[in-house]
């Protein structure tokens, strides 16, 4: 099961099920894909039966922090306070590159272990972070795009940068790791209290001499929050102004969040093709707001599904589209299962302008999939017995459904088998 188009558009005919299906994969890529009775293995194929099982695209994380394992489940704080009491600890340890390798290779093994093949990660302010990282995604060839954080004030000395450091930093960064093999960069401001405008613009300047990398940061997250923004920079409109200025709102821009925004802000979103991540589990967890998928859609703003961990609580894109399936439902907008598997691999390679690689089964596409076995949790096997149509089985799967249903995790067609 994938899907071709926006459901939000294009309703159930943008997904494409076929009850007994097949794929070849040849050199990581899908070249051929259908009806099991039309995809003829040759004598020199591999066969991978998971007959019984369903097959969808690897699933797509546009927002989470890998430096923040450890900050995961931690009790009673909003953000700002959440921020000081937990975070910047936590990312103060990354200054020490055992430990960030170590934090690295367990991140990444959790995400296989959820189904997620690439995600939209932020590291620390420290360079180390970023190596380690992208050494232990390249190990497991996946497709992954990350950062270097970047902030000069507002913070811990520990993990603080300046704007000039951070510029030199994130250019050998890019340098070193963009476009090499399956691995993308994403200049990381993390939010506008933390920079000065001199490190703003230094992250516009890396944008401008680098078109073709990521820009990913937070925006209007908690209402606390968006008026420190406005306390710092009264000279601005409104929040994401306050990156505009610096050219930093355009294409290939995530902004994690974006609860709080006026009229505005969604239009230029629009305007300039920039897209945002929808984080539910960390909104619920610490309080932040509930986002208006509605309006993302009317405004024809790109929007991915984030766990945004450590604010999240959980690496599991299942539980993700749970939680976004319950803000919808408090703001009486009924998401569709449809919408939620798009949201969790195409909207989500769309979200990050990599549609072309990854998201679906198209032939040429980087064969990214995961196996779920419904009958790994009982309730949820029980409650399949009654469903007889895909769309039913499709949303009993994504509300009860984890990791444990995740039978396998497949990268360029090999398989990881982390859950067996």
């Amino acid at each position: 099961m994938h899907c071709l188009a926006d459901p939000a558009e294009h309703g159930n005919s943008a997904v494409d099920y076929i009850a007994d299906g097949a794929c070849r994969v040849q050199d990581g890529r899908i070249i051929e894909f259908g009806p099991a009775g039309d995809v003829r293995a040759n004598g020199e194929d591999t066969v991978l039966d998971y007959r019984g099982k369903l097959i969808v695209p690897g699933f797509i994380d546009t927002h989470i922090h890998y430096p923040q394992v450890d900050v995961m489940a931690s009790y009673g704080a909003r953000l700002l306070d959440w921020l000081e009491t937990y975070t910047f600890p936590c990312e103060a340890q990354f200054s020490d590159k055992e430990h960030a390798q170590q934090t690295a290779e367990f991140f990444l093994n959790e995400l296989l272990k959820n189904g997620t093949t690439t995600a939209l990660v932020f590291g620390t302010s420290h360079v180390a972070s970023v190596d380690v990282f992208f050494t232990a995604a390249q190990k497991r060839q996946l497709r992954m795009v990350a950062g270097k954080v970047m902030m000069d004030r507002n913070a811990p000395e520990a993990v603080l940068d300046t704007a000039s450091s951070s510029y030199e930093d994130s250019k050998a960064l890019i340098e070193r790791w963009h476009g090499k093999d399956r691995l993308g960069y994403a200049v990381t401001p993390r939010f506008a209290p933390t920079s000065t405008r001199e490190q703003l613009d230094a992250a516009g300047r890396l944008l401008r001499e680098y078109p073709d990398v990521h820009l990913h940061t937070h925006l209007s997250e908690n209402p606390e929050e968006c008026e420190w923004v406005s306390q710092l920079f009264p000279e601005n409109a409104d929040y994401l102004s306050v990156y505009e200025q610096s050219g930093l709102v355009r294409k290939r821009s995530v902004f994690a969040h974006s609860i709080h925004l006026s009229d505005r802000e969604w239009k230029s979103l629009s305007d300039n093709d920039a897209a945002v991540s929808h984080c539910a589990m960390s909104n619920l967890f610490i309080g932040s707001g509930l986002f208006n998928y509605a309006r993302a859609v009317k405004e024809n703003v790109a929007v991915g599904l984030g766990t945004d961990v450590g604010g999240g609580d959980s690496f599991s894109m299942l539980r993700a589209c749970n939680e976004t399936y319950k803000v919808q439902q408090l703001q009486k907008n009924a998401i569709s299962p449809a919408s939620l598997l798009y949201l969790s691999t195409l909207g989500g390679a769309k979200a990050l302008d990599l549609d072309a690689h990854i998201g679906n089964f198209i032939i040429g596409k980087e064969a990214d999939m995961v196996v779920l076995d419904e009958a790994a949790i009982p309730l949820l096997a029980r409650k399949l017995t009654s469903h007889t149509t895909w769309e039913e089985r499709l949303f009993a799967l994504l509300m009860l459904g984890d990791d444990r249903i995740v039978y396998d995790t497949l990268v360029m067609g090999q398989p990881t088998q982390l859950n067996r």
